[in-house]
């Protein structure tokens, strides 16, 4: 039996975990304390003092984590990719945005759309209306929440369209994935886990680590809408150029 570990989460992978590896862990005899937030609140819990045994998060913010000494660099894991996508209530129309035309047009065309002030996919579609010249038109209707899951809006009629990474709007039942935002306007965003320094139980973290890149935990990051980093060096699901790839300190 082993003793409970404490984990701080970025909420891209949470589907991935709670329907698949957590549960897995929990029957090998084992407790977890997860805690999941967006990375940007992770970041200002951790810079406050709080700590875990345990973290998942955004590669860039990582890195900023083992540089600082608050995670052992030896440590970091790439686990999965994010993609951003768009989703509306089950049954409702699903809009073309196959193309950069048809998903302008679309995001456009939209009665209101749902994206988070403080998340990786929120902070980037704000960029990116305003690269697209649509963010007055798209802001005077638009419904900016401060955190957490944007499909549940949809759910309750608030809003037509809502942005967020794949893997969490499929987090939201009643909701369909209407799918990835199409090339050039894909922002891929890379997740990896890390032992905090000064961790209870650093053997207890490493078996966790080890749980977390099985090809059990490969298949399940497919399944929670997410691309695993675990086989093979990943391409990018559709790669933006440098300049809209210039916020890369954005959370997940």
């Amino acid at each position: 039996m082993g003793g409970t570990l404490k984990v701080m989460s970025a909420l891209a992978v949470q589907i991935a975990l709670t329907r698949s590896l957590l549960p897995a862990w929990r029957a090998a005899g084992n407790e977890v304390d997860v805690q999941w937030d967006p990375t940007a609140v992770l970041m200002e819990r951790i810079r406050n003092g709080e700590r875990a045994d345990v973290l998942i998060m955004i590669d860039s913010s990582m890195q900023e984590m083992s540089r600082q000494g608050i995670v052992a660099e030896d440590s970091v894991t790439p686990i999965a990719r994010s993609g951003l996508g768009l989703g509306v209530a089950a049954g409702s129309p699903r809009p073309d945005i196959s193309t950069p035309e048809n998903f302008a047009r679309a995001l456009f065309n939209a009665r209101s759309i749902a994206y988070s002030r403080t998340g990786a996919s929120g902070i980037y579609f704000a960029e990116l209306i305003r690269h697209l010249d649509i963010a007055d038109h798209i802001n005077e209707r638009a419904l900016v929440t401060p955190g957490g899951f944007t499909a549940k809006h949809l759910l309750t009629g608030e809003c037509d369209l809502s942005v967020q990474q794949i893997s969490e709007l499929m987090s939201v039942e009643g909701v369909e994935v209407v799918g990835p935002f199409p090339k050039p306007y894909q922002k891929p965003t890379d997740l990896s886990v890390a032992i905090f320094v000064g961790a209870e139980d650093r053997e207890l973290a490493l078996r966790f680590i080890e749980h977390l890149t099985s090809s059990q935990a490969a298949e399940a990051y497919e399944r929670g809408g997410l691309e695993s980093r675990l086989a093979r060096n990943s391409a990018p699901l559709h790669g933006m150029n440098m300049s809209q790839r210039a916020n890369s300190d954005e959370v997940a």
